[in-house]
């Protein structure tokens, strides 16, 4: 429904008429208007709603209305003002001050540009601000101080930056909930945690300073506290003390800050808490018993600390998702904890010195949240598996008891059998995965092989495809990256970890460790490096050689100091990449994955397509890297879940990649340069939704600084769409992609 152009078309009488949409009072003033997703689009025309001078409430929210009418601003009456979920982009002008009596101001899901204006400080009454999911920069004005009834304050997701003005976190005694979240804000924020906040989301800035300063006065008095989240920034100092105050405390999230080395904070008496993220906090020691007093925790995440001690007893009634990688936790995995597994949403014990025993896991989950794990099950209570599916019970039971009856000499052998393939697995632990991960002490056990590992490391050679003449030997690689230390780490993913490396003659390499884990010899093996070296494309990463040592194939790239596509995105702070270079980059990805599934033969799947393996040179242009490792990983190649959000839904089904699953994560990826948001939670449902309702270009990351061309964006969210198709049938092929991304703007 188009808005009519004609003030004339409206007769504000008949207004009055409309039950539901309308109130008006006595003398037929129209006191409330709420037309909330009634498909109303374009401009709201001048003489129509700036003339109901009586007007105190006015719902427009979820339509397509693109601008506002200059009249609106004289309405001084006016109390609440919901325009969210729009289209409009225009800045807001400074007589918004004239709305006096304002109570709630709603302009979120916008793209509004632009400062805050300083005239908000005339709204004196208002308790409610939403301003977020626009294009809000530069910094918040002073002005905003005077607005002292505030009760909610949500800004987030925006560009606005610089610090907060002086006395923000204490300017606001009724502040009840605060969102700063997915911003651009920088330096210290003092005293924002005062005793009648209810909700703080700090999250994905850059704020730093003692982490103290957030309190009044150093006092903690949070017994109103529910929702803390302060992850993403650069605090420093410790993890508050005095936690136990907050027993209404339900979500709590400091993961990735700049805390000193310290014990884990004291959460026992936080009965409340359902969500605590506590990854690369710098915690030490033992996670203590108390917080199996947690019975109502569902998300539990302390990955990447130096956590020790055994792993404690959890209340895992309601338990979903288990994070405890990356730590230094040793001892058995508890059997209660391990048969809650299998009904988590995601669960991950990898890089620690733990064991486990559960027969039930299948390959697939071993390989995705149990890698470096010491799997100490007898022989006979190991799954049995024949592609991928575990053998019936009844039938395998009933072969045993056959052969039983048979001889007691088969039983005799078996035992043999079973004595020789114990000893076969206890050392199936690689020296890559030793050495990278749990980066032995030198005085301990591990090592009384090590000048074995060191004689052998200098027998094995090392092929450089294109420099013959460069002589080198497995020693040097480990030689060049401290044994594979993890500091030495360019990035992860499910093809395994790759280091950088300056090997002899200062040639600056990338190792890609691939773990073992499929049937091929080492001459077949050799053939398929070989094959890779031999693919060549403007947008792909090309391998230059390669090391076959044992159980493990390292691939070796030259480094030429790229960035890429995931740290452009999120972690490029206020230079945020303007959209003919997202473009061009989605093109060339595109055009890289076309040539691998219809430019070889037979066609090859990638099965890592992800922001993390697009690489960007010097000239900024893609060269898609890890291709042609499907192969090597075989049966072992991880599951659904390590994708991160690039794994399309019948791979969680069956693990293995296929043409149509990298088109899906291609789609993913096109989404995330659209978008600018991280693939994990819910980008695609989000974004496939939007479309849907013809929502598409409320997908647009709001960072991009330049003129967005909307016609070019909408096409690119379609072909996102198309290619996060849930049947894989129904996606289109990379040659068609390539042709719909170079129809967007023809010159690429």
């Amino acid at each position: 429904m188009r808005l009519p152009n004609s003030p004339q078309a409206h007769t504000f009488s008949s207004l009055c008429s409309w039950p539901g949409v309308v109130v008006c009072d006595s003398s037929e003033n129209v006191l409330h208007i709420s037309a909330s997703g009634l498909d109303l689009s374009g401009s709201i025309p001048d003489n129509t709603i700036g003339k109901m001078s009586k007007l105190q409430t006015l719902d427009l929210s979820g339509n397509k209305i693109t601008s506002l009418p200059s009249d609106l601003w004289s309405l001084s009456l006016l109390q609440s003002l919901n325009l969210s979920s729009n289209r409009i982009s225009e800045p807001l002008p400074s007589n918004i001050g004239n709305f006096m009596s304002l109570h709630t101001l709603d302009l979120s899901f916008n793209s509004i540009s632009g400062k805050i204006p300083a005239a908000i400080s005339n709204l004196v009454n208002l308790t409610t601000l939403k301003l977020h999911n626009n294009d809000f920069q530069f910094g918040v004005p002073p002005e905003l101080l005077h607005c002292r009834s505030l009760l909610s304050i949500d800004l987030s997701s925006n560009r606005l930056n610089e610090s907060l003005p002086v006395g923000f976190g204490s300017a606001f005694p009724l502040l009840k909930s605060l969102n700063l979240s997915r911003n651009l804000f920088q330096g210290s924020l003092i005293g924002v945690l005062h005793e009648n906040v209810e909700t703080v989301d700090l999250s994905e800035n850059r704020f730093d300073g003692h982490i103290l300063q957030l309190i009044p006065g150093h006092k903690h008095n949070w017994s109103s506290l529910i929702h803390l989240d302060l992850s993403d920034n650069s605090f420093v100092g410790h993890i508050f003390n005095g936690l136990s105050s907050a027993h209404k405390l339900g979500h709590l999230n400091l993961a990735c800050n700049r805390f000193r080395a310290q014990e884990f904070p004291q959460i026992g008496k936080l009965s409340a808490l359902h969500y605590l993220n506590l990854s690369r906090t710098n915690l030490t020691n033992i996670i203590p018993r108390e917080i199996s007093r947690l019975s109502h925790l569902k998300v539990l995440d302390l990955s990447s600390n130096n956590l020790t001690g055994h792993v404690p007893m959890l209340s895992v009634k309601n338990i979903e998702v288990l994070d405890l990688s990356l730590n230094k936790l040793d001892g058995d995995i508890p059997r209660p904890l391990l048969e809650k597994l299998t009904m988590m949403q995601r669960f991950n014990f990898s890089f620690n010195n733990l064991t486990f025993c559960n027969p039930n896991f299948s390959q697939e989950t071993i390989q995705r949240s149990f890698i470096n794990i010491t799997n100490n099950c007898p022989f006979a209570a190991k799954p049995i598996v024949t592609k991928g599916k575990k053998v019936n019970k009844k039938n395998t039971g009933l072969k045993i008891g056959l052969g039983l009856a048979i001889s007691m000499a088969f039983l005799l052998i078996g035992l043999l059998l079973i004595l020789v393939a114990l000893r076969v697995r206890r050392k199936s632990r690689t020296w890559a995965t030793k050495l990278a991960i749990n980066n032995t002490e030198p005085n301990s056990p591990d090592q009384h092989d090590s000048t074995t590992d060191i004689k052998q490391a200098t027998q094995i050679p090392v092929v450089m495809i294109d420099k013959p003449l460069m002589k080198m030997t497995l020693a040097d690689l480990k030689a060049a990256t401290f044994n594979f230390d993890r500091g030495t780490m360019l990035w992860e993913g499910k093809s395994g970890p790759t280091y950088g490396a300056v090997l002899p003659g200062g040639f600056r390499a990338a190792l890609k460790v691939i773990p073992s884990g499929t049937t091929l010899t080492d001459t077949e093996v050799s053939i398929a490096f070989e094959r890779l070296a031999r693919i060549n494309h403007p947008n792909l990463f090309p391998l230059c050689g390669y090391c076959i040592a044992t159980e493990q194939r390292i691939a070796i790239y030259e480094d030429l100091d790229m960035v890429n596509l995931q740290s452009l995105l999120h972690n490029n702070g206020d230079d945020s990449a303007p959209w003919r270079l997202r473009h061009k980059i989605a093109l060339g990805t595109a055009r890289a994955l076309a040539f691998l599934h219809h430019g070889c033969i037979p066609p090859m799947v990638h099965g890592e397509v992800k922001a993390a393996t697009v690489l960007l040179d010097s000239s900024q242009e893609p060269r898609l890297a890890d291709f042609g490792l499907v192969k090597l990983l075989g049966e072992q190649f991880p599951g659904s879940e390590s994708l991160d959000g690039y794994t399309p839904p019948e791979q969680e089904r069956n693990a293995s990649p296929t043409l149509e699953s990298d088109v899906y994560s291609f789609g993913v990826v096109l989404l995330e340069l659209v978008s600018g948001k991280k693939p994990e939670g819910d980008l695609v449902n989000w974004v496939r939704g939007l479309v849907r309702q013809g929502q598409g270009l409320r997908a647009i990351d709001p960072t991009m600084q330049e003129t967005v061309p909307e016609d070019e964006i909408a096409e690119a969210v379609k072909i996102g769409y198309l290619c996060t198709a849930d049947l894989p049938w129904k996606r289109p092929t990379m040659q068609q992609v390539v042709g719909l991304l170079k129809d967007i703007s023809p010159n690429y």
